[in-house]
């Protein structure tokens, strides 16, 4: 095997693929990149075995070969190289030469034949949506799927396609992130795609308005392909939570506020929160003003700000992360919240986009 490419270009493909790199296995294989020579472009293959990531570069392949580089040896060298080109080859079957310019590295190498395939996904019902209305949905949703894995079904989000709509749902059980995004499709169907696969596919996609992403579904896998670039990840297995059922359908009070101002109101309150580690806030709705507080035992935080309300007076308190991770994400000026009782979920969605919801359970404080 013997090729030329771009240092730079390299290291691009390299970074793509490095996040499907096993960090826990005890097979060394997995902790490296495969890499093949053909025709004139170069494959670039990592997979933890739950994620695979396969890209394809141009190269000028002088000798047609493969081979299974550490990952993070060959990055970190190629990372430190001068932006021109570069000659790998491979020697005796086992020894890796990379050149560039005056300098050489000689680094072992693994043997191809001993990594996995990725699993062959038959393109048959190939569904097709805008990067940028892809990262839009992964971005507003991605944040409230569960970190602990006790619950593993809630560590993914749901992606459920009927009626030319693509719905994506995260939650971890204290709050609900629900996404709705207009997709071209032939058949309905519902799968749980880890967040870790979702937040791969966020991270290459590019974003572009008239790009598109593809996304194949079978029993157990998803392929989404980006370009050059084809992620496949295992599916969550597990019967995702009905959010449909948790979303409240009526609302007793409807604050219209401005999504900044809150946002930056509940950020400042919870700096005392989160130095008594305590994330609570209390909101007080009454009239036309919503007043925020937030008490530790270093201190307490209070201050108002000018709403819009329909509806009854009403206080109710929640976790502040939960509510600044969701505002965060809300690209509108204007937001509703809309409250039922102080024990029941919250609702925030913004003013001018109804494909996005959020639910947040309130935290039950003994004076009320």
């Amino acid at each position: 095997m013997k090729f030329f490419c771009n240092s730079r270009a390299l290291l691009y493909g390299i970074s793509i693929v490095q996040k499907a790199v096993s960090s826990k296995s005890t097979l060394p294989i997995l902790k490296g990149i495969y890499i093949k020579a053909f025709d004139q472009n170069l494959r670039l293959i990592t997979t933890d075995m739950e994620l695979g990531i396969d890209h394809i570069m141009d190269a000028n392949v002088i000798e047609k070969g493969s081979v299974v580089v550490d990952a993070r040896l060959f990055g970190e060298i190629i990372r430190r190289l001068p932006d021109s080109e570069v000659e790998i080859s491979l020697k005796d079957n086992s020894e890796l030469l990379i050149r560039c310019g005056p300098i050489k590295f000689n680094i072992l190498s693994y043997n191809p034949s001993e990594f996995p395939e990725l699993p062959k996904i038959k393109e048959e019902q190939v569904y097709e949506i805008s990067q940028k209305l892809f990262k839009d949905m992964i971005r507003q949703t991605i944040f409230a799927t569960a970190e602990d894995e006790t619950r593993p079904i809630l560590t993914g989000a749901l992606i459920e396609i009927e009626k030319n709509m693509l719905n994506m749902v995260a939650l971890d059980g204290y709050r609900v992130a629900l996404r709705k995004g207009k997709i071209e499709s032939q058949t309905d169907n519902k799968v749980v795609i880890p967040g870790k696969t979702l937040n791969e596919v966020n991270r290459i996609m590019s974003g572009e308005e008239d790009e598109k992403v593809k996304i194949s579904l079978t029993s157990n896998h998803a392929l989404f392909t980006i370009d050059n670039t084809k992620l496949i990840s295992r599916l969550l297995e597990g019967e995702f939570i009905n959010y449909n059922q948790i979303i409240p359908k009526e609302f007793k009070s409807k604050v219209k506020i401005e999504t900044e101002q809150l946002l930056d109101g509940i950020e400042r309150a919870s700096l005392l929160g989160r130095e008594g580690h305590n994330n609570l806030v209390k909101f007080t709705i009454k009239d036309d003003e919503i007043t925020i507080d937030s008490s530790s035992e270093l201190g307490n935080a209070h201050e108002k700000i000018g709403i819009e309300l329909e509806g009854e007076d009403l206080q109710i308190a929640f976790n502040s992360r939960y509510l600044i991770d969701a505002l965060r994400v809300i690209d509108d000026d204007i937001i509703y919240l809309e409250f039922t009782t102080n024990l029941s979920p919250g609702i925030i969605k913004p003013s001018t986009n109804d494909n996005i919801i959020y639910l947040v359970l309130p935290v039950r404080l003994a004076s009320y």
